[in-house]
């Protein structure tokens, strides 16, 4: 199998462990957990969600594959796509629930991976501020007789290095360019954040976790001394209109899956909801104001419902080959680079209301959920929130042995440009770049055994 990686933290840290087995270790989402190596792997519901409690999974399937179609349509209930959008459907991005990938060919289009936009300064809600004409993100398509934004591109550069034993590495450093713009020029200090799509298992299990389980975890003004300061991030929550943890997105900028489905689904495929009622215009964009609607909200509250249910209830598959002696000794080496404290390796969920089967699970999601500095290198200079330009929410790494075979790729971190696991650990500095040179330093066959480890999870 073809190496590969998740995203963007496998930061420094320091747990203990020895390496050895832990019972029960391979059921990473506790009894949720599924078995299933093939290309549905992260489709499939919690495996302890029984009976007519699985039929509102199977609707909230259905409307995250459903295409949305501009209107007005016959097909009541799936129009209003647009004005602008990135995508028609939640599908688009998440193939097979997956993640997204950069254009593999110059020429090809950007939909598992968008671009967010902001300015300098703060909005009222504490977040960061879109670009007055082209908005908060840059949608490159759009309905009949609305203009799309502009046009997106990514060309690399490689970056030549080498591992302590001489054997030479390349990694590649993205540019972006926007051409075509509808609106003229980006304003005065623009920052452009690329990033794609996530896998979406296990997303209920990271939402049932107790505040008090993440908030033990930080370390802000590292007092240990390890180097690491994990940090949470504070974020807006739209339905109490209050402040909470930010748990989900690239840098855990929204508190809820509820709050992340329905801002997809408004930033993204351009649909109107509770949360987010105005369509994605800004006011010089005159003909998206001006463009039939598909109603008010265009997604209905019970299709938000069961969507954010479906994402909670997808299960993390069980890790594979997990006491064979190679994983063992890699899992040895992940521990001694020290990266289990950012990639907290065991969590338990709380008691989350309304679904028992998230509740009370030990797991084994690999994230501590805070907020860490990856360095320059990684960074895109845009804060989120309480986030920095240079700072990443630690990204589970549940299931990323599998999503060669689910997603047909192997691009990895924020933006994808990590080729394969070895790269995306290699791009790690800030607080990664102690981890980063443990493993740039090994001899080869503990950087081998380290690999396979993390492709058995």
């Amino acid at each position: 199998m073809k190496r590969s990686l998740i995203v963007v933290v496998l930061a420094a840290c320091g747990d203990n462990s020895e390496g050895g087995y832990e019972p029960g270790e391979e059921l990473s989402g506790g009894e949720t957990t599924v078995f299933d190596e093939g290309a549905n792997a992260f489709s499939l519901a919690a495996r302890n969600l029984i009976g007519d409690r699985r039929d509102k999974f199977f609707v909230g399937n259905s409307f995250f594959k459903r295409a949305w179609v501009t209107a007005p349509s016959s097909t009541s209930g799936v129009d209003g796509l647009g004005p602008t959008y990135n995508a028609t459907s939640c599908a688009a991005c998440h193939f097979k629930d997956g993640r997204g990938a950069p254009p593999q060919d110059p020429g090809d289009e950007f939909l598992g991976l968008l671009v967010r936009l902001s300015i300098p300064g703060e909005a009222p809600d504490g977040g960061p501020v879109g670009d007055p004409v082209y908005g908060g993100q840059f949608n490159h398509k759009s309905i009949l007789t609305v203009p799309a934004e502009g046009k997106s591109s990514v060309t690399y550069v490689e970056v030549p290095g080498t591992f302590g034993d001489g054997t030479a590495f390349s990694l590649r450093k993205p540019t972006y360019d926007f051409t075509e713009l509808a609106f003229g020029p980006f304003a005065e200090g623009i920052m452009f954040s690329p990033r794609t799509g996530q896998a979406m298992v296990g997303l209920g299990l990271l939402e049932a976790l107790d505040e008090a389980t993440i908030v033990a975890l930080a370390d802000d003004d590292d007092a240990d001394g390890d180097g690491i300061s994990g940090r949470a991030n504070y974020v807006a929550d739209v339905r109490s209109k209050t402040i909470k943890l930010g748990r989900f997105g690239w840098k855990a900028n929204q508190p809820s899956l509820e709050q992340q489905v329905s801002g997809a689904f408004n930033g993204d495929i351009g649909v109107t909801s509770e949360l987010f009622p105005a369509q994605n215009c800004t006011p010089a964009q005159t003909a998206c104001a001006a463009a039939v609607e598909g109603g008010a909200p265009e997604v209905a509250v019970d299709k938000i419902d069961e969507v954010t249910y479906y994402s909670q209830l997808l299960a993390v598959p069980a890790r594979r080959s997990f006491q064979d002696k190679a994983v063992l000794r890699g899992k040895a080496m992940f521990h001694e680079a020290g990266c289990a404290s950012c990639h907290a390796t065991k969590l338990t969920t709380g008691t989350f209301p309304g679904i028992p089967e998230i509740s009370n699970q030990t797991i084994f999601p690999f994230t501590d959920l805070l907020l860490h500095d990856m360095g320059t290198e990684l960074a895109d200079g845009r804060p989120d929130f309480l986030a920095t330009g240079t700072e990443w929410r630690t990204a589970p790494l549940w299931g990323i042995g599998l999503v060669e075979t689910v997603n047909h790729h192997t691009n990895f971190l924020h933006d994808g440009r990590a080729r394969d696991l070895s790269e995306a650990i290699l791009w790690h500095g800030g607080e990664g770049e102690a981890a980063r040179e443990a493993y740039r330093l090994m001899p080869e066959s503990d950087r081998e055994a380290m690999l396979v480890f993390l492709e058995s999870l």
